[in-house]
Formats: structure tokens, C-alpha cells, sequence
């Protein structure tokens, strides 16, 4: 299986303090009005990191991890959570009602260019994007899934209620649980996208009052709203899972991690000159960390400094970290400790480029597109390259296609520089027209710096004339394809347990030492479908109700109207004449 499966190694530190009553009922409804007791003030924690990663096209990548641990079980029968400290309710009583193991959600704008920017810390799909576990007990899964639709989308006001059968599907081989358990059976699966959802404020908002802190302390008082959708790449994810407290996994705990990354361009921002900061990235600057947070700490990469940039102010802690298959240096800014924000009281990051240098291509990329003319055959190309100079890997690929795209499945090929490469594993769902889409997955071997190219054929379906959205020439979008692969490290991977890891090295379980795993995402397609002429009955509707406004009024008129004789007027001589005699009292003329 090209997707590790197993739990992941957290550390656990001892509070550092302990938080006031008022502090702890900052929420309405989400505290009890119950002392806490020392040892239930120690069953959960919460830490926040910051990653500052300068790219060389003098674009910065910013990546937010919050982490809440909580060690009770939601799921266990006869047991009810009623008190909640740091983990937020709303999402707690969602995990036990609906008897949910693992929740991965994302909403992106954007697209991560990854032949430009690298690969991400976390990566997703532009759109929103939902996969969920749930327990092995629920006899309905598709009934609990749909609920579970509606009730996100309200806590996270987006278009989640468009989630349904038609888009929904049972991956057999990809999205394997990333927290404990190893679950084989993937009927306990769901996994849906919506490629044209739009990210806004609206969504930003509920996102951050999940935090402890909420926007008023810590890091998340960078996040404004403004600053972070004026920039080129913008997602924020939320992921809960089981894990381990430990290396033995005697203790384990539900985490609760909220992420939020965002990639600021060097043009969208109105910059002159390659020069970040703080201030410029956020329009403010950090003040103090979250009382609440067990740790606080703001990472720089510098693995490509002096060459690269210079960083202010400068920090004697350092800290080194295997990511993506390759060792980083970087520059660590605990903000619970006071020498950090100096004699201002502030914390303003400072980066100044002094020149341009080559990134290192991806070993991993992807990317897709519709093939073809007419509105009615295509075909879809999707191409996976693998840069690695001598090595070769499986990957696995994920497709999900709408049901009005029929699949010619016997048209599918799948070549390597030049040659036929046979798919060693493959799974296919066909898709029933209104109820299901097509799913299609294959483990494909990459050979060593090679482009596979992976094609199928599909004829356009007539929708009917209610299925067509408001704006159906602008077309329909394709979710987009998943390639998950373990990939030859360049460095050996960390396989043991340390407590001082950091949150955006630790979220995927590290299995080998030789590999890790990524998960990349191609562009969305946007196809167009035979449309019909909507104008049409606009110009049929006017055309009847003039001929229905034009008969009609004239039979009306016909019947409703009274005629009377008009008698003839005397000419102008006589009326002079009769006015004369009338006066005078002579007989008129006639």
C-alpha cells in the first residue's frame, strides 16, 4: 500500500501554567460553570507554531499549526463528555454523535504551484475538500455522512450541503487512516470534493473561534482577513484523529489540528523590492503568546541563508528537522519567553533579500488537462512525472469523475517514456447516472526521471435542463486527481519519538527511514457539456405574450366597449347664426 498506515508519535510536555476561570469560559456554552480539578486541567494542552519559508521567486510561504490534545474518548460506550476545556464543543459532540474516527476537511483558494513553491507542509485540493472515517459500529454510513454534510457546513459556513451520493465516493486504496488503527475496510470511508466552493471571510471566521486563544492572543492575531485572501494561495484545514501520547502508546488522545497556510507574491502585494516582514505579510506584529498555549514558537527556514536573505532580528536558538525528505535549519522564536519581543514589547520579523538562487525540482509533481474538440468526445490526460535521477517508485494514482463524463474505460492507457506500463493494482467503480461517480485507482510504477502519461477517453452527457447550474456556459469542474507516493528521502528519516518535534514535521507517520510519504494534487478541470440555448424560451416567452396581449385586448375591447351615433356638427355659419337668433329669441336654423 502506497499510503503509510499507523499512529503518530506527539510529545506531551507538562503546562507550564495554569489558566484562570475566567480565561477558561471565554466561549459562551462551551464552558461549565464546574471548577476544574488539577488532574482534569491536565488532560489536555494546546500549542500553536508559525513557518517561515522564503521562496526563491522572493514570494514567502507562511504555514499556521495549532494543535489541541485532549486524552478522552468520545466514542466509548456509557461515556459522556460534558465538560470541555480547549477542545471545542461543537466539534466534540460532531465526533460522538455521528461515531467519527477521522475528520479531514480543507477549504483553498487557489492552486499550489509546486514546480514553483515546492511541496507543502500540508498539501489540498482547491475548493473544499472532506474525508471522514467513521467507527466500524454505524449500520449507515451513507445516512450519517450526509448529516454530518449538512452539520459542517453549518460550523464552518460553507457550501458543504452540496455534498451528496453524486459526489461522493468509497476510495479502496487511498486516504488510509492517519491516526491510530490500522482500518483495511473502506466501506466506513467517504471522500467528496467540491472544486468551485470560494473561500471568504465568512469561512475564516468560524475557523479561528475554534482556537483557545480565538484571534485576540498568540499567533492567530496575525490572521486578518484582509492581508491573508490579497495573496496568490490561501487554505485552512482542520484534521481530527486518535493518536499516541508516547512511543509505546500506553496513553493515547484525540488531537484537534487547524492549520492555515497562505503563499504572499511578491506583485500581489505591491512590493518594490524583495523585502518581508511581519508587518507587511499581516499588518501586524506579535505581542505575546497564547496564554492558553503549552508552546509558542516561530520557525524561519534558513536552510539557504546567507546566500539567499538576510533575517532580523537574529536569534541564537536553532533547530534542525528532517522535512520532505530533506534536512532544514531553522531559526526558533519562543515567544514564552520576554527576550524574544526585546524592549519594544514586539516581534517583527524582518527578511531582505540579496539575491536569486534555483530551487530544487520536486522529485514528485503532477498536472492534467482535457484533450480534444467538440461537445461531445474528450479526453482526459493525466501526467505524473518523477524527477529522481536512478530511482524508481509506485505511486498511487485517484481518480473521481463526475457521471455525466462516461468513462470509456477500454480507451485507458497508461505509458512511460514511450512504452506501455502496466498497472499493477487497479480498482474501478463505474458510475450510475445521478446516483454515483466514476472512481478509478491505480498503482503505477514511476521509472527513475520519466513522465507517465495516463489517458482515457469520455463522451458528454445531456443533463436535463433543470440539472444545468445558473452560468452553465462558463462549464463544469472536475475535482482534482490524487497521486500518493512513498518517495526516496534524500537524508534518513526520523522514525523515533521526540518531544521536541515540531508540529509541520510530525503530522504524517514516518514509517522508513529511506522514504516518506506525499500526496499531490493536479489543477481541477473545468469541461464544457452540450448546453442548450437558454435565451430560446426568453425569446419564446416574450413572443406568446405579445400575441397573447394583442388578441386578448382586442376581443376584450370588443366586448366591453359601448358605441354611441356621433351626430354630424353644424358648420360654423349656422352655430354663428343659432348663437344670434338664441339671443334674440328667434327659432334656430336646422
Amino acid at each position: 500500500d502506497s499510503d503509510p498506515v499507523g499512529f503518530d508519535s506527539l510529545d506531551l510536555n507538562e503546562r507550564r501554567g495554569r489558566s484562570t476561570d475566567a480565561e477558561l469560559d471565554r466561549r459562551d456554552g462551551t464552558r461549565t460553570s464546574e471548577a476544574l480539578t488539577p488532574a482534569a486541567a491536565a488532560r489536555d494542552e494546546f500549542q500553536e507554531e508559525l513557518v517561515i519559508r522564503p521562496l526563491h521567486s522572493g514570494d514567502i510561504y507562511a504555514s499556521f499549526q495549532f494543535r489541541t490534545l485532549w486524552d478522552t474518548d468520545f466514542l466509548q460506550e456509557g461515556q459522556k463528555v460534558s465538560h470541555y476545556r480547549l477542545f471545542p464543543k461543537s466539534l466534540g459532540q460532531v465526533l460522538s454523535k455521528f461515531s467519527v474516527r477521522e475528520l479531514h476537511i480543507s477549504f483553498t483558494q487557489g492552486f499550489w504551484r509546486t514546480m514553483q513553491w515546492g511541496q507543502p507542509f500540508i498539501p489540498s485540493p482547491p475548493g473544499a475538500e472532506l474525508w471522514v472515517w467513521f467507527h466500524d459500529t454505524v449500520s449507515d454510513v451513507d445516512g450519517n455522512w450526509k448529516e454530518l454534510t449538512n452539520v459542517l457546513s453549518g460550523i464552518f459556513c460553507a457550501s458543504l450541503n452540496f455534498i451528496d451520493l453524486t459526489n461522493t465516493v468509497q476510495p479502496s486504496a487511498s486516504f488510509k487512516p492517519l491516526g491510530l488503527g490500522n482500518a483495511t475496510d473502506h466501506r466506513f470511508l467517504r471522500y467528496a470534493t467540491l472544486p468551485r466552493e470560494i473561500v471568504c471571510t465568512e469561512n475564516l471566521t468560524p475557523w479561528k473561534k475554534l482556537l483557545p486563544c480565538g484571534s485576540k492572543a498568540g499567533l492567530a492575531v496575525l490572521l486578518k482577513s484582509e492581508k491573508l485572501f490579497h495573496s496568490s494561495f490561501h487554505s485552512q484545514a482542520v484534521h481530527i484523529r486518535p493518536v499516541c501520547q508516547d512511543e509505546q502508546c500506553t496513553s493515547k488522545a484525540w488531537e484537534l489540528r487547524q492549520t492555515l497556510n497562505v503563499v504572499f507574491d511578491l506583485y500581489t502585494a505591491g512590493q518594490g523590492k524583495k523585502e518581508w516582514s511581519l508587518f507587511k505579510m499581516f499588518s501586524r506584529t506579535l505581542t505575546e503568546a497564547c496564554p492558553l498555549a503549552t508552546s509558542s514558537k516561530v520557525y524561519v527556514d534558513i536552510t539557504d541563508n546567507p546566500e539567499l536573505f538576510e533575517l532580523s532580528p537574529a536569534t541564537p536558538l536553532l533547530s534542525q528537522a528532517v522535512v520532505l525528505g530533506d534536512r532544514r535549519t531553522y531559526s526558533v522564536y519562543d515567544l514564552s519567553r520576554a527576550e524574544t519581543f526585546g524592549q519594544l514589547r514586539s516581534l517583527n520579523l524582518l527578511l531582505r533579500w540579496k539575491g536569486d538562487g534555483e530551487m530544487l525540482r520536486p522529485l514528485l509533481h503532477a498536472e492534467r488537462y482535457v484533450a480534444g474538440f467538440g461537445l461531445q468526445t474528450g479526453e482526459i490526460h493525466t501526467v505524473i512525472y518523477n524527477n529522481h535521477p536512478y530511482r524508481a517508485f509506485p505511486v498511487l494514482l485517484m481518480d473521481s469523475v463526475p457521471w455525466y463524463l462516461q468513462l470509456y474505460i477500454h480507451t485507458l492507457t497508461v505509458t512511460s517514456k514511450s512504452r506501455d506500463n502496466k498497472p499493477s493494482y487497479i480498482h474501478y467503480q463505474p458510475a450510475k447516472d445521478r446516483h454515483r461517480p466514476h472512481l478509478l485507482e491505480m498503482l503505477i510504477q514511476l521509472p527513475p526521471h520519466s513522465m507517465t502519461e495516463v489517458t482515457v477517453q469520455f463522451e458528454r452527457a445531456l443533463l436535463k435542463w433543470t440539472e444545468y447550474t445558473p452560468d452553465p456556459n462558463h462549464g463544469f469542474y472536475v475535482g482534482s486527481s490524487v497521486v500518493s507516493a512513498l518517495v526516496p528521502s534524500m537524508v534518513a528519516m526520523n522514525t523515533n519519538f521526540t518531544q521536541d518535534q515540531p508540529l509541520f514535521s510530525s503530522f504524517v507517520p514516518v514509517k522508513e527511514e529511506s522514504s516518506y510519504f506525499v500526496r499531490v494534487y493536479t489543477e481541477p478541470l473545468l469541461v464544457n457539456l452540450p448546453t442548450p440555448d437558454f435565451s430560446m424560451p426568453y425569446n419564446v416567452i416574450c413572443l406568446t405574450c405579445t400575441v397573447v396581449a394583442v388578441g386578448y385586448g382586442s376581443f376584450y375591447n370588443l366586448l366591453t366597449r359601448t358605441f354611441q351615433v356621433d351626430e354630424p356638427s353644424l358648420p360654423l355659419a349656422k352655430r354663428l347664426a343659432n348663437l344670434i337668433r338664441r339671443i334674440r329669441g328667434v327659432p334656430l336654423l336646422t
